[in-house]
């Protein structure tokens, strides 16, 4: 176990308000803790396919997402292994994982599924809300989210990260839209209305 690989992976879309989840717990992880070399978090967004060649490198891998698991919203369900795929391919939420569902087929297909896998899901709010933030119901499973990632590393896999002294000025997101002045920042309706949002709109003007 000491020399295995793990790969922790947010995924999700941050302008979709809750779909903005598993990278949020990401961003929160890598503020507030050291890991070691062999720990690798990854904002994986909606990339799809393109996670592949990071993924047979993993041993063990941790997915954070949001998952439509016909709970209450906020619940966080924690699944395993085979259930991770299964639950994935039964309730989706969004674009994303149906193209995790084929990472996941493709990784078992060329021998490269992880030895351990485990899903840390919670159960969206609201999705359809384009520019938005995680909701509050949503928001407030971040720290509990993110201690169960630290629970699963110290179980799963032996892994204990130290809790940073002061948290990293090194982002793991990029700085405009890391959670605080991507939520903060939000221009309103009427203004949006006239002008658009620049947090979503600045690589189209570029």
């Amino acid at each position: 176990m000491d020399g295995e690989r793990i790969l922790v992976l947010g995924i999700g879309n941050i302008l979709w308000a809750d779909e903005g989840f598993g990278v949020r717990v990401i961003e929160a992880l890598h503020a507030s803790h050291d890991f070691p070399d062999r720990v690798t978090l990854l904002d994986g967004g909606t990339q799809g396919l393109y996670l592949l060649p990071r993924l047979e490198d993993a041993d063990g891998l941790v997915i954070i997402d949001a998952v439509d698991y016909g709970l209450p919203p906020g619940t966080l369900h924690i699944l395993a292994d085979a259930d991770v795929p299964a639950v994935l391919a039964a309730r989706k939420v969004s674009l994303h994982q149906t193209g995790f569902q084929e990472i996941l087929a493709l990784l078992a297909l060329r021998g490269h599924t992880p030895r351990r896998m485990v899903l840390v899901g919670v159960q969206p709010a609201l999705l359809d809300d384009y520019g938005g933030g995680l909701t509050d119901t949503v928001a407030a499973r971040v720290p509990e989210a993110a201690a169960e990632v630290l629970a699963v590393l110290a179980r799963d896999f032996g892994v204990h990260p130290a809790p940073r002294a002061a948290q990293s000025r090194d982002a793991i997101v990029t700085a405009a839209v890391s959670r605080a002045p991507y939520e903060a920042g939000r221009p309103s309706p009427e203004e949006a209305c006239r002008i658009g949002d620049p947090r979503v709109l600045a690589g189209q003007r570029a």
